[in-house]
């Protein structure tokens, strides 16, 4: 598929708009295997990218950051893409519109988005109807799931064990997402004194199921030293109160020539890169390695795929450069991986994991 025919008529949308369209048109694909198989023929990846983690196998490291299918309305046709495994979401219990429009902004020569967004959500019923409907996928499924806007943080756990209860059928994985910019003081929820409670409520939660799926931490690129040291200190427990990070969200924090620094909303893409490596590197080392991390931000090449790897992620997700790249960029990188892997001098990607996460997190933000 030639993106590059199709991205300037895109950008002449509204960035909303070409997201829903698009999505649309992947929805419509989704009962359409011929056509996806046409569009994307399936290809074996390279044995030495395939790993297991959390008794899942992920056939090479790239998936899809959650974001782009925030309701599962297109599961089926971005597994054919390419993707080793997916996230939907942000799912909340209730039904929600999010913030205000316009929330999403494109900025091309920093190949960057910001977003405000806020959770839209079609709710937790809505997305386990359609999941019953769909599944399986040929990939594994994680699910980020937030609280509603309306919900006070001192209730917050309600929501998050609510979804856990409703989807835990469905998920390969859960994405604990308190870490969004976009509702307000979410963050907060980040402080071990209130994460603590939360996490042994979703454990609990979790052991009422009759699958148990891993429950990972997403976790904010804006965190003191300090902070993620005190956050990786949840893996060095005896038992932990969790399975895992995703590292990291969009970032409050702008690049000092940033073009629109008034411009309110968590920024992704490229100018992301360093700072959310340097948190992956920080919190690799801080917990000795002993919890597989997610690293997100600023992913759009084979060797951004490395970069992450070597800062302490065992697997990678990307989304802005879609928006840029198109549905092919997943296949391009997954066929570079090979040979950057034998230019490093290993025979399995699972060697390089932390190799580097003292440069990276000795690197300023």
């Amino acid at each position: 598929m030639d993106f590059s025919r199709w991205r300037p008529w895109l950008f002449l949308l509204e960035p909303e708009h070409a997201h829903a369209l698009s999505l649309r048109v992947l929805g419509g694909l989704n009962e359409m295997p011929k056509t996806r198989a046409h569009l994307w023929p399936h290809r074996a990846s390279d044995p030495r990218l395939a790993q297991e983690l959390w008794g899942l196998h992920f056939a090479h490291p790239v998936g899809l950051a959650a974001g782009f299918d925030k309701d599962g309305q297109a599961l089926k046709s971005l597994a054919s893409m390419g993707f080793a495994f997916l996230e939907l979401g942000t799912v909340t219990p209730r039904p929600q519109l999010g913030n205000p429009g316009p929330r999403i902004f494109r900025y091309p020569q920093q190949r960057a988005v910001i977003n405000r967004l806020g959770f839209p959500s079609q709710g937790g019923s809505a997305v386990a109807d359609r999941l019953a409907a769909t599944l399986p996928l040929a990939v594994p499924l994680g699910i980020n799931i937030g609280k509603n806007r309306e919900t006070p943080l001192t209730a917050a756990v309600g929501d998050y064990r609510a979804l856990i209860q409703q989807l835990g059928p469905f998920a390969d994985y859960f994405s604990i997402n308190v870490s969004s910019p976009n509702t307000p003081d979410l963050r907060r929820l980040q402080d071990p004194q209130s994460l603590r409670p939360l996490l042994q409520e979703l454990r609990e939660a979790r052991q009422k199921l009759q699958r148990q799926p891993p429950l990972l931490l997403k976790i904010a690129p804006d965190l003191a030293p300090d902070e993620v040291t005190a956050l990786a200190a949840l893996a060095q427990e005896p038992e932990p109160l969790l399975d895992g990070f995703i590292a990291t969200n969009t970032t409050l924090g702008r690049p000092s020539d940033w073009p629109h620094p008034d411009e309110a909303g968590g920024l992704s893409g490229a100018p992301l890169k360093r700072r959310a490596n340097g948190i992956i590197a920080q919190l690799y080392r801080a917990s000795s390695g002993r919890l597989p991390i997610i690293g997100v931000g600023g992913v759009a090449t084979a060797e951004d795929v490395l970069d992450k790897i070597e800062a302490g992620a065992s697997l990678v997700q990307l989304y802005t450069a879609l928006i840029y790249e198109g549905p092919d960029l997943v296949r391009r990188i997954t066929d570079a991986l090979p040979e950057l892997l034998t230019d490093r001098g290993v025979d399995h990607l699972g060697a390089l994991v932390g190799r580097r996460a003292e440069h990276w997190a000795s690197l300023p933000a």
